[in-house]
């Protein structure tokens, strides 16, 4: 089975669209010894931020994460930060990167055009990921389109860092996720819920059922009054739609038909919404009172356990320590070529 990985920057808040877009299926499809998930709390440090709030916030991610159910003895799971290895790789990778090619990567191209003042953290986040990605021996990445020229440069680096020196990482490839509902603003249903932008109509995982159904009593309809799935002229209701489909498994234009009207719709979208988020926040409530530390500690012991070899492998081929007899991976072949050498695949 290909090792999949998948990262959570601890900026903003989780919401319903997080929820199914990205932890849903990964729970669903998570396999001992295949899956990583990780906290990528470094990444949050690119833009000017509150030191406690990074913190507190990485650690209600773990726990958010665990309780909508990332099992750690089914997948690698664990905080960027707390494995070191991640960090030692990331210079290693930045020495056989070149400048022009991270200048190109979009955020720091769009920032800097605008003349912000930008952190060089910025410039290099990218390396980091891609260190992230390649550490774990990673085949296959999980994400958008938005997401996707980052494990472009990670598939670059590796393969320049594997041809200049000698085969060390496996090449990975993004791909799909799985296919899953794409939930809208409610307050503005042609844009995709955010985590870090501020909007009546975003569903946080951690909001009260309260306002959960309040913010769903006020979403943004469209002009007339009959129910019908139609994401190009009605997108306020397709999008109520969306959500009561993702939350019970039913069509969306076999939902339309059981309603009369709007605010029929809402208070069964609200009630739905409610249903699935309870017993998320019930498990957050009970691990947020529990002490995480050992839980994550474990998880970065494990997590360094598999990345060392990755790291002692690109060391030596750099040149930072003598030919050595590379370890055994968990896999059963050599630290520095996945299941059986590094797939050392042309650019797609």
């Amino acid at each position: 089975m290909p090792r999949r990985l998948t990262a959570f920057t601890p900026s903003g808040e989780l919401h319903l669209g997080n929820y199914f877009g990205a932890i849903e299926p990964l729970v669903r499809q998570q396999l001992p010894g295949e899956t990583v998930v990780f906290v990528s709390d470094l990444h949050a440090l690119t833009l000017p931020h509150d030191p406690a709030e990074v913190h507190r916030r990485t650690v209600r991610f773990a726990a958010l994460l665990l309780a909508c159910g990332v099992d750690p003895t089914r997948s690698l799971f664990a905080v960027q930060s707390q494995v070191p290895e991640h960090t030692e790789l990331h210079y290693l990778l930045e020495c056989a990167t070149g400048y022009g090619q991270a200048r190109r990567m979009i955020q720091f191209k769009e920032k800097s055009a605008r003349g912000q003042q930008v952190r060089l953290s910025l410039l290099s986040y990218p390396v980091l990921m891609a260190a992230d990605i390649l550490l774990y021996r990673t085949d296959e990445v999980p994400v958008g389109e938005d997401q996707r020229q980052h494990v472009e440069l990670a598939r670059d680096i590796a393969t320049r860092f594997n041809a200049s020196y000698r085969p060390v990482f496996t090449v990975p490839r993004a791909v799909n996720p799985p296919v899953a509902a794409r939930i809208m603003d409610l307050a503005t249903p042609t844009a995709k819920m955010s985590k870090s932008i501020a909007s009546p109509g975003v569903l946080r995982l951690l909001d009260s059922p309260d306002t959960l159904r309040h913010k769903v009593m006020r979403a943004t309809t469209d002009g007339g009054t009959e129910v019908c799935y139609d994401p190009e002229r009605g997108p306020g209701v397709a999008n109520l739609l969306t959500i009561l489909s993702a939350c019970t498994g039913v069509a969306p234009a076999r939902l339309a038909e059981t309603f009369r009207g709007y605010g029929e719709l809402k208070r069964a979208v609200a009630d739905a919404v409610v249903a699935v988020v309870e017993p998320i926040q019930c498990r957050y409530t009970e691990l947020v009172r529990a002490d995480l530390h050992e839980l994550l500690a474990a998880g970065a012991a494990a997590a360094r356990e598999l990345a060392r070899p990755t790291v002692l492998a690109a060391k030596e081929a750099i040149g930072l320590l003598p030919a050595a007899h590379t370890p055994r991976d968990d896999r059963g072949g050599h630290a520095h070529g996945g299941k059986s050498g590094p797939s050392v695949a042309s650019r797609a």
